[in-house]
């Protein structure tokens, strides 16, 4: 939100109090209170003008957190993050003669000026390089009449619409990543961004997934801990600044120290959750029945014909949103017209070796025979004069389901599980974007505002957490479209509705990648395209893209996504696509567990990988599967650029392609190639060990039997391989270790084949 017009002017009906003055400042172990105020040239100055309190803590090494409260009355109902946190690793040291205090955790420091009138915050590293901080007028309290709560006629008594400023310095060249899942430009640099989910599909501006945390090129995060509208300007309103603004009398923001891009993941990840771990089960190829089509049991029946007749693994089967009645949403009953035997179907189904997933959503239509019973005991959110409140977009008479109520989560819960009974395996957790914020009421009577974004999360986490209850630990999956800071602990998030084209094929890539810079180490997209009917040519390039991703599902709107349907030669690509993905499981549960460890993501923005290169930084059309293998989708029919980074490593060897070894590449040089369907930019890295198992026939087979490693150049350290249980995600069966001198691998009791490539 914007509240000037350039540096000299405010917006009309606006007042921004700025803090200038450390006027009184306590130190109490690891936490320092200090009392701000404006610009103090005598006593009376303390007059008629308010202060803002600043808290400044620590709960992990190498983060520090400022909280600054403004008035500290508001009654706080909640929602509030869950912030993991400890003690015994910051110190503080005031030096009155210099007027500068410095609070240190671990190698963050921050420096404080505490000199009349001087008030500045500095964010240094050890070697004392300048980071962040806060610099001439950017701590402030903004009263703005701009608002419908503001009455003229009210005079000195008027109600003025209150948000918390704090704006944050940038450096020269510094580039801003992250947000949670936005389409837009990887580099958040001028853009406004305000953190508040909504439906918008993939080519606007709106968000599913919101995440109030950015990541800085100069080797630093910030997290906002605050649930409600956070509202950014990055670099757009001041060009030195990113400006974040939140409604009411408080804000809270961690800044989190790297100094590498996945330091900062890992650290961020503590603060707010470790990414959990999904079922090996869930890395095979997904087909959904689309969104509108008609469908019954006769023609999934020859869908899955189809796949078998042409020698295409297929793991999971989606039921979408009509397996339910029309009016329904959500009853979780299948609809008996269409699918008369509803159980010995998805029997049926099982015996195929499938997996099974249906669509949800937290919502209950009026027509659903579950609505009475949630009406009368309560399970639903309320309008404020105790009424059910309902409204007719999605379904009609749609109620929302209310988490907060203990009674209502146990009875959603109960029909998950008895769909999970009857085979259900994984529920695709749809919506909650739209969650209203006026005239309603919780049954914790938590604030409707702050609980709009909150809300995706207890969604989610309910039905994480029965899955996983009865499924066992690592073996709990979604297929979620919204969420909120901590939702990586709840996997896998999609893409939402893309349409189908090349274009959004892109901007579903960016989407991908900015939600990685935010903490997830999972992500999908809809194959093919949501809306519309995709031409052969991008079909072929999306299943390329889509199978070198975490997770692949073929889905669609008002068209089936089986590959006959567009060509034969689709059914040949993708056969080989789903083939090479299952090949390379070995490599991708190793590289979850590592990311469920330190929030490294599979899919990496190339300055993740390669922070010491900077062409990497604007790079967005193509990306890392993991530390060893370079993608660039072709978003074209046969054409495409893209750029071979530096790093460390480049005098061991050269990149080359993964389809022949022949062909290579020298770092720190753009390409641009021609592609059959047959292959695209897939590159191995220099120096590099790569696990793979061509013997797999599913990515849930014996993980011990037909291992390979993969390995290009001359190794330049001693390389560790974990081979991790796929029945047990979190388990490593075996530790293979390649000798940089000889090639050899050690491990005991068990051989491995070595594949020179390079």
């Amino acid at each position: 939100m914007r509240f000037t017009d350039g540096m000299w002017h405010l917006k009309e009906g606006v007042r921004i109090e700025w803090m200038s003055n450390v006027e009184r400042l306590r130190i109490e172990q690891e936490t320092v209170d200090l009392l701000l105020n404006k610009v103090q040239r005598h006593r009376g100055d303390t007059l008629n003008s308010p202060t803002i309190s600043a808290k400044v803590t620590s709960p992990s090494e190498g983060i520090i957190g400022v909280k600054l409260v403004h008035w500290a009355g508001e009654i706080d109902n909640g929602p509030h993050y869950d912030i993991s946190s400890s003690t015994g690793h910051a110190s503080v040291v005031h030096d009155k003669e210099t007027n500068k205090l410095t609070y240190t955790s671990g190698p963050l420091n921050l420096a404080i000026t505490t000199s009349p009138n001087e008030l500045a915050f500095t964010f240094q590293d050890s070697s004392s390089k300048k980071l962040t901080g806060h610099s001439w007028r950017s701590i402030g309290y903004v009263a703005d009449q701009r608002s419908p709560i503001y009455t003229h006629d009210d005079g000195m008594y008027a109600t003025k619409q209150g948000y918390m400023l704090s704006e944050l310095d940038l450096s020269v060249s510094e580039k801003i990543y992250g947000l949670g899942e936005r389409f837009g430009p990887l580099v958040k640099n001028g853009q406004t961004v305000d953190i508040w989910n909504e439906d918008g599909g993939t080519s606007s501006e709106l968000a599913y997934k919101n995440i109030p945390f950015y990541m800085s090129s100069r080797g630093y995060g910030v997290f906002v801990n605050h649930p409600g509208k956070v509202s950014l300007e990055v670099q757009s309103e001041r060009t030195t600044r990113v400006n974040i603004s939140v409604p009411g009398e408080e804000i809270e923001y961690f800044v989190v120290y790297g100094p590498t891009p996945k330091d900062v993941l890992r650290r961020y990840t503590a603060l707010t959750g470790q990414p959990g771990l999904v079922p090996t089960w869930s890395y095979n190829l997904w087909l959904t029945t689309s969104f509108t089509t008609n469908y019954d049991e006769e023609t999934v029946s020859g869908f899955l014909d189809g796949f078998e007749e042409r020698g295409i693994p297929l793991g999971v089967f989606h039921f979408d949103c009509f397996w339910m009645k029309s009016y329904q949403w959500c009853d979780f009953k299948f609809d008996e017209e269409m699918f008369p035997d509803a159980g010995g179907y998805l029997a049926r189904l099982k015996e195929r070796g499938l997996k099974i997933s249906v669509w949800i959503n937290p919502y209950v239509g009026q027509a659903s025979p579950l609505f009475e019973e949630g009406k009368a005991k309560g399970f639903f959110i309320k309008r404020v004069d105790g009424s059910v409140w309902q409204w007719d977009l999605w379904q009609a008479g749609m109620a929302v389901v209310d988490f907060t109520n203990p009674a209502a989560c146990d009875w959603y819960s109960s029909h998950l599980k008895r769909l999970m009974d009857m085979g259900v395996d994984s529920f695709k957790t749809d919506f909650a974007e739209r969650i209203p914020v006026k005239g309603v009421k919780y049954h914790d009577n938590s604030s409707p505002e702050r609980m709009h974004n909150y809300y995706a999360l207890l969604y989610n986490r309910i039905v994480y957490n029965t899955l996983s209850e009865k499924a066992g630990p690592t073996q709990g999956l979604l297929f979620a479209r919204s969420t909120a800071p901590g939702g990586q602990k709840y996997p896998v998030h999609w893409g939402g509705d893309c349409e189908s084209t090349f274009e959004a094929m892109a901007e579903s890539l960016r989407g991908g990648l900015s939600l990685s810079l935010s903490g997830y180490i999972f992500w999908a997209s809809d194959i093919g395209g949501f809306e519309g009917t995709p031409p052969p040519a991008l079909y072929k390039r999306w299943v390329q893209f889509g199978l070198l991703s975490t997770h692949s599902r073929l889905h669609g709107s008002s068209s089936f996504r089986v590959p006959w349907i567009y060509g034969e030669d689709c059914s040949a690509v993708l056969r080989e696509c789903v083939k090479r993905k299952i090949l390379l499981t070995p490599y991708i549960l190793q590289e979850a567990l590592r990311g469920h460890r330190d929030g490294t993501p599979l899919m990496r923005a190339m300055f993740l990988e390669f922070p010491e290169d900077l062409n990497t930084y604007a790079v967005d059309t193509q990306y890392m599967f993991g530390p060893n293998l370079l993608v660039a989708p072709v978003f074209d029919k046969e054409e495409v650029t893209f750029y071979v980074p530096r790093s460390d490593d480049d005098r061991a060897g050269k990149w080359i392609s993964w389809f022949d070894h022949n062909k290579t590449y020298e770092p720190g040089q753009w390409y641009t190639e021609t592609h059959g369907f047959e292959t695209l930019p897939l590159l191995i890295r220099p120096a590099s060990v790569t696990v793979v198992n061509p013997e797999l026939k599913v990515p849930e087979g014996d993980a011990l039997s037909g291992i390979q490693l993969l390995v290009n150049g001359t190794l330049r350290r001693e390389t560790t391989v974990e081979i991790v249980n796929p029945g047990q995600t979190d388990e490593v069966l075996k530790m293979l270790r390649v000798s940089p001198a000889d090639g050899k691998v050690q491990c005991e009791g068990h051989s491995v084949e070595i594949v020179y490539v390079g």
